[in-house]
Parts: structure tokens; sequence; C-alpha cells
């Protein structure tokens, strides 16, 4: 392994994983883990280097302002605007050394496997009074079919101030309280398992300068199959699927949305109760 990937503290993932797979196991409200200064900080400064400004990349989609679950979120999951450095970060991420980490950590039984069509994933930025509200993700992908089963979160903010906001959010089954509540500072890795019932989001518009944004690289994991318990049986397949928060002013939009992607770009369609 390269070690000048990983920050001294965590150079052994397998013994990282083993020392807190039960501290994940028991996390609540779903299997989570916050793992700070994670890489090596030279490192990941010199990766962030590389981030664009997604809003004026042409291999990038726009959540549009107006959209009553997204706005002003640039997503690019487009190989063709990765540097050489980021895809060095991502091949890290699909390596087997850190797969059987994260399989060690969550404890997945089945093998996990790295998305190399970076569905949904890959680099993120959101802007000032941008938003995600709270959601399940999908939990299927619409190409391999394989089960969505643990998202990888790497924030690259620096000097990111609380009052600014964008903190990651993760409420309970029934969306009546938020659990955790984490702030996307620089070198912050957040780790979680994610299925129909695992809800998050960061609900609330940003409120940093016009000159910032909210940065992260983000990985999604899969596998051949997945425990029942973690299957909705009235929906055992579905999108991204938006939730109210209770006692809120939310008002999502629950038509589900289906992504085509066609020359490197994201084209969007609705279709309202879509299934894969």
């Amino acid at each position: 392994m390269d070690s000048n990937i990983l920050s001294k503290k965590y150079s052994d993932l397998m013994e990282l994983a083993s020392n807190k797979k039960d501290e994940y196991a028991s996390a609540k409200p779903f299997p989570f883990i916050l793992l700070d200064d994670f890489f090596n900080p030279e490192y990941l400064s010199q990766v962030l280097g590389d981030f664009p400004d997604l809003s004026k990349s042409d291999y990038t989609h726009e959540f549009k302002t107006g959209s009553r679950n997204e706005e002003k979120k640039f997503v690019s999951t487009s190989p063709e605007i990765f540097t050489k450095k980021i895809n060095h970060f991502f091949n890290f991420l699909h390596s087997h050394i850190f797969l059987d980490f994260l399989k060690e950590l969550a404890g997945v039984k089945e093998y996990l496997i790295p998305d190399p069509y970076f569905w949904g994933s890959g680099l993120h930025e959101t802007k000032k009074d941008g938003f995600l509200k709270i959601h399940a993700d999908f939990n299927v992908h619409p190409l391999l079919k394989l089960y969505r089963r643990i998202n990888v979160i790497t924030y690259l903010n620096k000097n990111w101030k609380d009052e600014w906001g964008g903190h990651v959010e993760l409420w309970n089954k029934d969306v009546s309280k938020c659990i955790h509540k984490v702030l996307p500072i620089f070198n912050r890795v957040v780790i979680f398992s994610t299925s129909t019932f695992t809800m998050h989001g960061h609900p609330l518009p940003l409120t940093c300068p016009n000159n910032n944004s909210r940065k992260s690289l983000i990985c999604y994991f899969y596998t051949n199959g997945r425990p029942k318990s973690e299957i909705d049986k009235k929906l055992p397949a579905h999108n991204t699927l938006y939730f109210n928060r209770k006692d809120s002013e939310d008002n999502v939009d629950k038509t589900m949305v289906e992504f085509k992607k066609i020359f490197g770009k994201f084209y969007v369609r609705k279709k309202s109760n879509t299934l894969y």
C-alpha cells in the first residue's frame, strides 16, 4: 500500500477495522463511523488542489434551482474530468486493501464490489443556498443490478465554519429526530451502511460565502445480495426516496427521478412510482 495516502495513525487498516467494528455496528440511528485526519493531509491537499469548479464543467449534472429536494448541487461522475491525482485517490478506495477493510469494519458477509461507473458518486459540490433533503439512497445499481451497501464520503472543506451549515444529518427511521449532525470539515471521512431505512441528508441551505462551497469525494460499494432485514418487501428496488422531516415545513417532491448518462453528461427524466 502507498504509505503516502493514509495518515500514520490509520496506516494499518485491518487493525482499525477490528478495533472499530463493534462501534460501527452499534452506532445509532444506523451503522456508521466518523474518522478524522484519515488521509495524509499533504496528499489530500493535493487532491483538493485538483478539484475543479463543477459549476463550470461540461461533465457535470446540476440540480436546478427550484427543486424541492436538492438545489445548487453539482455532481461529476465522469472520469473525463478526473485528474491523475483524483483517479489515484479513487483507485485506492476501489482497491482490494480498502475493500477488505470496509468488509471487516461493516461486518458485510458478501464480497464488496466498487462501482467503476461512479453512478451518482464521484465529485460532489454544493454552492451557497444549496441543500439536500432527508432521503434514503437508491438501493440497486441500475446497470449492474447489485445492492448498494456502503457509502464512503471524504470531505475537502478547509476552515469550514459551523455556522455555514452543510452538516450531514443522520435521522431515525420515521424521520422524527436527528440523531447525529456531522460538520463537513477537511479530511473527515464518514462511512455508513445504506438501505431503504437509512435516512440522511443536509436539509438546511448553506450559508457559506459566495466564493466557497461544500466539496466531497464519494464512493458507493455494492454486493450481490443482502440480508432480508435490509429489504423493504413493498419496495425491494427503488430510486432515491425523499422524506419530510416531522414537525418541519418540508414539502419534498416524492416523484422518483431516473438519471440517464450519455456521453459523460447527465440527462434527467422523471417517472412517478418507477422502480428499477
